[in-house]
């Protein structure tokens, strides 16, 4: 009953709050981090456990809340949006609130500490969907909202910029769970970034997609 009356919560209240934000931080993404957790959850050896179902569901589900005051402190902002809703009292005691709230603060890619919980390692890894296709796709959707007066070869040479910094070999993006499958596909995506003509035709090819939506819209 109690973890039926969580996934409502989630799914009917929680979730929703990610239309307000952009493409690459919807609904879907809320979801497809939430899968990803249990995902991983379900594949954890014995001897990193034990884990609770419904805490690493929740972290999760609210990993992103602190984007609707803004992408800097986003992170910090999801835990203490966390922390004041009052409504997750009657699941979680004050300690399991806070293991909450410290793995969405500690879920941030650009973050240069290890995540303090098994929890935060987990939604961390969940929120890293390395999908080649998909994360070139959400870094021009990022620009073309955050940057709408850049200019085609503008977005093209951000999107580079940013992948290499982040994705790249050396850049800051760290993978804390080794059963997951997203080391490979790290190393996949490290390929194309370091060929200067591969990672040109795969952004110009998102820019483009991207810049079609919005045209239909």
């Amino acid at each position: 009953m109690k973890s039926t009356e969580i996934d409502i919560y989630i799914y009917e209240v929680i979730v929703p709050q990610y239309a307000g934000f952009d493409a690459a931080h919807n609904e879907d993404h809320a979801v497809t981090v939430i899968n990803q957790a249990m995902k991983l959850l379900d594949g954890m050896p014995q001897e990193y456990g034990p884990v609770n179902r419904d805490i690493l569901k929740m972290a999760a589900a609210c990993h992103d809340l602190g984007l609707v005051n803004g992408r800097d402190r986003h992170h910090l902002d999801s835990g203490i949006i966390i922390r004041e809703d009052v409504n997750l009292r009657k699941w979680f005691d004050e300690d399991e609130v806070e293991l909450i709230a410290q793995a969405a603060e500690d879920h941030r890619a650009s973050g240069t500490s290890e995540p303090r919980s098994i929890y935060g390692k987990l939604v961390a890894e969940a929120d890293r969907v390395i999908e080649t296709e998909t994360i070139i796709k959400r870094t021009i959707q990022f620009g073309f909202k955050h940057y709408p007066d850049l200019g085609r070869e503008g977005h093209i040479q951000r999107a580079v910029d940013h992948l290499r910094e982040k994705y790249g070999r050396g850049g800051y993006l760290k993978l804390w769970i080794p059963w997951s499958d997203n080391a490979a596909r790290l190393h996949a995506l490290q390929e194309i970034i370091a060929d200067d003509i591969a990672v040109r035709s795969e952004v110009e090819r998102a820019y483009n997609t991207v810049a079609r939506m919005l045209d239909k819209a």
